[in-house]
């Protein structure tokens, strides 16, 4: 890297927290004339899809809108627990990581998500404690979603690093490819003990190395 490392900021979505869409489909789909899998690729090719990615569709409306279109028949909160229902209430990485990090780098997180996915997590996970608001870069605050450089270039910002001195982490390589096109060192995350190697090699110290 041209600068020293300042900054980390992770994706939250299968680096940070497990997700299953199994359960999602499976909660929908009662009572329904459509597979699991049927309903979430429909779900997926929703033309409001990206609008709900990126904030221009509220909670509400996003229930409202699948409701009408595939015959989805749950009340709003019932909706509300089945789409949270992917992700997996135990986190990927002890806090004891982030406590380790944070004391020599400024940490971000960049996802792709929706608003009730985000009040879930926030409500959930304690290692948001560690991640303060203002460097918490939502798609759907943003109104730009991955790979568009803009909403890196929000995380930077939120961060107040310069590319150069940021390290992002994604499970999805071509994020981490946009990542790398903006001029951020990128990690293509398949494992905590490879995240852990790769920041050894990066020169980022960790609870693993300090206690070795």
């Amino acid at each position: 890297m041209a600068g020293r490392v300042r900054g980390i900021i992770f994706d939250i979505g299968r680096v940070l927290v497990r997700v299953d869409i199994r359960r999602v489909q499976q909660g929908l789909a009662e009572g329904l004339n459509l597979t699991p899998e049927e309903l979430w690729s429909a779900i997926e090719k929703d033309p409001r899809w990206m609008d709900w990615q990126e904030g221009h569709i509220s909670a509400r409306d996003w229930h409202q809108n699948l409701g009408n279109r595939l015959g989805i028949k749950m009340s709003y909160d019932e909706f509300k627990k089945a789409w949270n229902s992917a992700l997996d209430p135990e986190p990927i990485h002890p806090n004891s990581l982030f406590e380790s990090l944070a004391r020599s780098y400024t940490l971000g997180l960049l996802s792709n998500t929706d608003p009730i996915h985000v009040g879930h997590l926030e409500s959930t996970y304690q290692f948001f404690n560690y991640f303060p608001k203002p460097v918490r870069t939502y798609s759907c605050v943003v109104g730009s979603s991955k790979p568009n450089p803009r909403i890196f270039q929000e995380a930077l910002r939120a961060c107040k690093v310069r590319a150069d001195q940021a390290v992002y982490i994604d499970d999805i390589a071509a994020y981490v490819q946009a990542a790398r096109a903006l001029g951020m060192e990128a990690i293509h995350f398949e494992s905590r003990d490879q995240l852990l190697r790769d920041f050894r090699n990066l020169g980022i110290s960790t609870p693993v190395e300090s206690t070795a």
